[in-house]
């Protein structure tokens, strides 16, 4: 069983910047296609940014693309996404999530993830 944890969120002014973590264990990351997720209007939840398990290719949502950023370390069982830029409409509980099957734009625009983490939680505000 892959158990995730993310860690990394707080309290950051508009305009800074915060790194998130999701560490695995269990299994090897390597296997899988991980992605950052968070609430939106209308929907449980939206993909924030989704990466091949080798970190070759990437997605991005638009509200997003240019302002964060997500990488992975396979040798450390680590995801990231560093999000620079925040506003208060980035406030959310982010998740990360793992999938061995999906692509990441199936990730990304479906939701799909067959492990997530608890979340953790973001808060823009001057």
């Amino acid at each position: 069983q892959l158990r995730l944890v993310e860690s990394g969120g707080g309290l950051v002014q508009p305009g800074g910047s915060l790194r998130l973590s999701c560490t695995a264990s269990g299994y090897t990351l390597g296997y899988y296609t991980m992605g950052w997720f968070r609430p939106a209007p209308g929907k449980e939840r939206e993909g924030i940014s989704c990466i091949t398990s080798t970190g070759s290719s990437t997605t991005y949502a638009d509200s997003v693309k240019g302002r964060f950023t997500i990488s992975r370390d396979n040798a450390e069982n680590t995801l990231y996404l560093q999000m620079q830029s925040l506003q208060p409409e980035d406030t959310a509980v982010y998740y990360c999530a793992a999938d061995p099957l999906a692509t990441v734009q199936a990730m990304c625009e479906n939701i799909q993830g067959a492990f997530w983490g608890q979340g953790a939680q973001v808060t823009v505000s001057s």
